[in-house]
């Protein structure tokens, strides 16, 4: 691997945490402001009340710990939290309702990416050894 790609690849986890959270904040603000059906409103902020925090997880877990390890759990859980919240908002803009059946797929993956990062976490620094 050249130089140049080992550090170009990192920019896409963060450029996909902005991604999540202008799509949170456009359908938060239109959910509150433009959608008068409660239930997909409900829908719309359900979403957002996952997406949006895990945004903030994501750039957490970076400074933390900017590892191959810690990016994989990073991205499972952004992608996770995308998936979820965008079957949602997808079903509060008339969406056929068999749409729903992936929203699990987006939380197992949130999960997935969790259950990982603790792990990381609980090995500390013997999984450096692993990674180089």
């Amino acid at each position: 691997m050249t130089p140049g790609a080992r550090t170009a690849r990192p920019r896409f986890l963060p450029a996909l945490a902005c991604m999540n959270a202008v799509l949170a904040l456009t359908f938060g603000t239109f959910a509150a402001h433009g959608i008068k059906d409660p239930q997909a409103r409900e829908w719309i902020m359900t979403g957002v009340m996952f997406q949006l925090p895990h945004v903030a997880a994501v750039f957490g877990l970076l400074a933390w710990r900017n590892s191959k390890l810690v990016r994989t759990g990073a991205w499972a859980v952004s992608l996770g939290s995308l998936v979820f919240a965008g079957n949602l908002d997808m079903l509060a803009l008339g969406a056929p309702r068999w749409i729903a059946a992936f929203a699990p797929i987006g939380g197992s993956l949130m999960m997935i990416g969790w259950l990982w990062l603790g792990v990381v976490a609980l090995a500390g620094e013997r999984l450096d050894r692993v990674e180089d």
